[in-house]
This record gives C-alpha cells, sequence and structure tokens, in this order.
C-alpha cells in the first residue's frame, strides 16, 4: 500500500537545513587578532549580512512553493533534497564573491573568473530545481493551476541568466568591471515581460 506523504516532515527538515546554512555562515564571521568585539572586520560583516539575506531569500523562495501547492511524490522530495544540497554548497561561493569585492580577499583575474562561474553554477543549479518542482506540480498534481507553470517559466529565465553569466566569467569579458554581475540586472525586465506576456496569454492573474 502506498503511504501519502508527509509533508511537514519535509519542510521541518527543510528548515533545518536552512538554519543549519545559516549557522555556517555565522561560524564563518571572523575578528581582528586582538580579538575585541569593538574591532570586527566589517568588511567580512559586510559579506556575511549579503550571504544571510540571499539566504534568506532562497528559503522565501522555498516557503512559497510550499505555500502554493499540497502535491507531494517521490520526484518533489528529490528535487528539494538536492536544492538543500546546493544551498550549502551556494552559500561559500557568494561569500567568497563579496569578499572579493571588498577588498578582503585577493584574487587573480582567473580567480575571480573561476568564483564568478562557481557563484552562477550554484545560482543555475538552484533555481533550475525550483523550476522542475513547479513544472512537476503543475503536470502532476490534481489541483495543478496556471500559477504553477508561471512560476516554472519564471525561474526558467533565473536559470538563463545564469548561464548567460557563466559563459561571460569563461570568457572573462568585462571581469574587472564586473560584467558577469551585472547581468543579473536583466532578471528584471526579462520577469517583467515574461509576466506580462503570460497574464495577455492566460488570463491567469
Amino acid at each position: 500500500m502506498k503511504l501519502p506523504h508527509n509533508r511537514s516532515r519535509i519542510e521541518a527538515f527543510s528548515d533545518g537545513v536552512f538554519a543549519f546554512a545559516a549557522t555556517l555562515l555565522v561560524v564563518s564571521v571572523g575578528t581582528q587578532a586582538e580579538s575585541s568585539v569593538l574591532q570586527v572586520d566589517w568588511m567580512v560583516f559586510l559579506s556575511f549580512g549579503v550571504s544571510f539575506f540571499a539566504l534568506v531569500g532562497l528559503w522565501s523562495v522555498h516557503y512559497n512553493f510550499f505555500r502554493r501547492t499540497s502535491y507531494m511524490d517521490n520526484w518533489v522530495i528529490a528535487l528539494n533534497a538536492i536544492l538543500l544540497f546546493l544551498i550549502l554548497y551556494y552559500i561559500f561561493p557568494i561569500k567568497s564573491l563579496i569578499n572579493s569585492w571588498t577588498g578582503a580577499l585577493q584574487i587573480t583575474a582567473d580567480e575571480f573568473s573561476s568564483l564568478f562561474q562557481l557563484y552562477s553554477l550554484g545560482f543555475l543549479l538552484i533555481f533550475a530545481c525550483y523550476a522542475l518542482m513547479y513544472l512537476r506540480v503543475y503536470k502532476k498534481a490534481n489541483n495543478s493551476n496556471m500559477t504553477h507553470l508561471f512560476y516554472a517559466r519564471h525561474f526558467g529565465l533565473f536559470v538563463l541568466v545564469a548561464l548567460v553569466s557563466i559563459v561571460i566569467a569563461k570568457l572573462q569579458l568585462g571581469l574587472y568591471y564586473g560584467l558577469p554581475g551585472i547581468v543579473y540586472v536583466l532578471l528584471g525586465p526579462f520577469c517583467y515581460f515574461h509576466a506580462s506576456f503570460f497574464q495577455k496569454k492566460t488570463n491567469a492573474f
């Protein structure tokens, strides 16, 4: 007999992984050699802050997925497990990337290129998981609606922009100006035009 999945346990486990990722960020924050609380390395603290709120943003996307559907199967569980693994991986490239911008981490152009590629690869894989989870729900859930299809395509755009960033970083185009990071600005107009097109086509919103 096939037993129904317990969604609350999956959400609880997921929240635990996000909390663990936040803990890893906290323990990696260093201070000056004098170990005075008044001598915090503010550049390292800044990278921690950016990384933490990026993590909160990813948690918010995850939280909203479970608000929008009650459907659960083994594929969704597997994609969620891969997503959580990637979350733990992702926090370190983004923290190192911020440190390189603030000067707290001195690296060469080749290392900077590799770091951008690593960051964008994590970004791509994370949002690919979100897109596939929404697509799975859209195709399989009895209560599926066009909102699930919208978010599958929406996060597919995130994957596309991350892929462009990887190519730019690999070719080291505009690396000095941070072009592989600036390209993420495209998410704004891409998502806006996709939402407008989707609304006209489906009248879902």
